[in-house]
């Protein structure tokens, strides 16, 4: 189990993440480098800056949840950064309902979590006639809840918060859906890309189409003539236009294999920008998911 974070750990064996001690990236990080030392960050840009001061070797950013979606303020973060993606991470979130010792769910009256979470378990939240109440993070709910020593009040939050609040579960496993999962970004100051024989490799990139007709058709369809799969695409808009003026995608393949950079080059003959942000090596959840497992 990975140690509590701490200023006397050095920079190489730290990680960053969005959050309070206990939250889901915590647990992520804990996952993914169970012997490096979490560091907790307010925001996603703080998280950032912890990498790009040297304060931290990596941080750890989600991306998207399978039932909320993408998360939105990542995308324009990513390019902005100057960090590279050095691989990913899937996290299955399980969320359970939260309370001081001895609360019991008969006498709950309110429950507090981040919107997305109180989104994701709305049906318990109904059954119990429960008043939401929002807060800034899972994990920083459940700080709350324990502060405030109210037998009524409850926590939608991870079992690391119940341990580290010293919170009692009253419920496990209240989310609606089984299959809630988040793909999480490891992020680093240098560039550390997968070999060509690492496959099954992930290639992440962000790209403008000149401004004509069909350019986007036609950038993509040398992904399909060179049978390259595109496992990600989404558009965002920037300074304030209301045009898809960039895109993220993800595909599988490395740069170097002929038919992804063939790809990429017809691509690259329809863009005004064309960056790759990392080149790495699959999850096994996502080779899983591919082999039907």
């Amino acid at each position: 189990m990975a140690k509590d974070a701490a200023p006397q750990n050095p920079a190489n064996n730290t990680i960053a993440f969005q959050g309070e001690p206990g939250a889901n990236s915590h647990i992520a990080c804990r996952e993914a480098f169970p012997e490096m030392v979490g560091l907790p960050c307010a925001t996603f840009e703080d998280a950032v800056l912890a990498v790009q001061e040297g304060r931290a070797l990596y941080a750890l950013l989600p991306i998207e949840n399978s039932l909320a979606g993408r998360i939105g303020d990542i995308h324009h973060l990513l390019p902005e950064s100057g960090l590279y993606i050095v691989g990913e991470h899937f996290l299955r979130i399980r969320f359970h309902l939260l309370g001081v010792k001895g609360a019991k769910i008969e006498g709950l009256k309110s429950v507090q979590s981040q919107p997305p979470a109180l989104g994701q378990c709305r049906k318990i939240i109904r059954e119990l006639g429960l008043v939401m109440v929002a807060g800034a993070d899972t994990a920083g709910s459940a700080r709350q809840v324990a502060e405030a020593g109210d037998p009524s009040r409850a926590a939608i939050a991870t079992e690391l918060a119940a341990e580290i609040y010293g919170l009692d579960i009253i419920r496990r496993d209240i989310e609606d859906e089984t299959h809630n999962t988040t793909r999480f970004l490891i992020m680093a100051r240098e560039p550390n890309d997968a070999e060509p024989e690492d496959e099954p490799v992930v290639t992440s990139f962000i790209f403008r189409v000149r401004n004509v007709p069909a350019a986007l058709y036609k950038a993509l369809g040398g992904f399909a003539t060179n049978g390259v799969n595109i496992t990600k695409l989404e558009s965002y808009q920037l300074e304030g236009t209301f045009n898809a003026s960039q895109f993220y995608a993800d595909i599988e393949g490395h740069p170097a294999s002929r038919h992804v950079r063939l790809a990429l080059e017809e691509l690259e003959f329809f863009t005004n920008e064309l960056r790759i942000l990392g080149v790495y090596k699959a999850h096994t959840y996502r080779t899983a998911l591919s082999a039907g497992g």
